[in-house]
């Protein structure tokens, strides 16, 4: 009978596992799908781009420059026809000018790069996130992925996200090419609802292209001054009453009136003050007014009159707000 060592049933066992932890590795390799390239429009050509053009062997011409308001290469004046480059990839841009060159130069041999994508226009997110901000996209981005590196959506939104595309500051690589003017294509704006972007669906999270300004909007805004413990401004929501109004402002303070509640309410026929009394609404002996946007609920304080003016809602201007919020890079 042979004699086996300890030592050398624990090498057999340990191989064995290494060649079958080997296999299951191989097998799930071989059966792994492929995920499709992503499509981007980073390295399509876009306003602001530095390019440099090179004609192998020849220094005479080579160019480095930009694209002009038009979308043609700016001060490319070697060639006799203009070569248009907006949204066009680097190789299409080399075999055009390989075209042109080629009446002047036997088998001309060009090689197209795009040196500084740093000068192109920001995408702008805004409206209810934590924080607002400014983005240098340099790679593919989806919305989702903005919103995360904004802190999320804040309690103000109204479920609804605004995708501003302004004209010709970007490029949309899963269509065709535009052969239309610059000043001939029309700016976009897209909607997409929060809670498609939460359930999964494929078109509401689009790609974020620079220049894009996306905004989550804000549900209209509802004011609580005066006797309430926490003053602040509420959005609106669908059938909001006075009372729940106030129960999300903290209830009624010690000095606050119960009995003297005013909402100032602007329509286009003017501004009116509607009276309410709180205790009677919730003993059930009153109506508890559904509230509209803007409207202002002032509860009375104790030694205090009652206002007669609403407060005004902050003005200032949504351009000078965008340009001041802060700047990220993403690459």
């Amino acid at each position: 009978m042979i004699e086996i060592s300890p030592k050398f049933l624990i090498v057999c066992v340990l191989f064995t596992l290494f060649l079958t932890v080997s296999q299951r590795f191989q097998n799930l390799d071989s059966g792994r799908e492929v995920a499709p390239a992503l499509q981007t429009n980073t390295n399509l050509i876009q306003f602001g781009d530095l390019i440099d053009i090179d004609v192998v062997g020849s220094f005479e011409f080579d160019w480095r420059g930009t694209i002009n308001p038009e979308g043609f290469l700016d001060g490319l004046d070697k060639i006799p026809n203009r070569i248009y480059a907006l949204c066009r990839s680097e190789t299409e841009i080399a075999d055009a000018i390989a075209k042109e060159y080629g009446l002047l130069l036997r088998d001309p041999k060009v090689v197209v790069r795009i040196l500084d994508r740093s000068n192109r226009a920001v995408a702008f997110l805004d409206g209810a996130v934590r924080f607002p901000q400014r983005f240098q996209i340099r790679r593919p981005v989806r919305l989702n992925e903005i919103l995360v590196l904004a802190g999320g959506i804040t309690d103000r939104s109204s479920g609804e996200i605004r995708i501003f595309q302004p004209q010709s500051l970007n490029c949309d690589p899963q269509k065709q090419p535009d052969t239309r003017s610059v000043s001939e294509r029309p700016a976009q704006t897209n909607l997409v609802k929060i809670s498609d972007m939460l359930a999964g669906t494929k078109d509401a999270n689009p790609l974020i292209s620079s220049g894009d300004i996306v905004t989550v909007t804000e549900a209209d805004p509802v004011y609580l001054i005066g006797g309430v413990n926490v003053p602040k401004q509420i959005a609106l929501r669908a059938e909001t009453t006075l009372s729940r109004a106030i129960a999300m402002a903290g209830g009624v303070a010690k000095d606050g009136l119960e009995d003297k509640v005013r909402i100032f309410r602007r329509d286009p026929r003017g501004s009116k003050i509607i009276d309410a009394n709180l205790k009677l609404i919730e003993a059930n002996k009153a109506e508890d007014p559904v509230l509209q946007a803007y409207d202002v609920i002032d509860v009375e304080q104790k030694g205090r009159g009652p206002g007669k003016l609403p407060p005004l809602p902050d003005g200032r201007s949504a351009n000078d707000r965008l340009s001041r919020l802060p700047l990220r890079i993403i690459d």
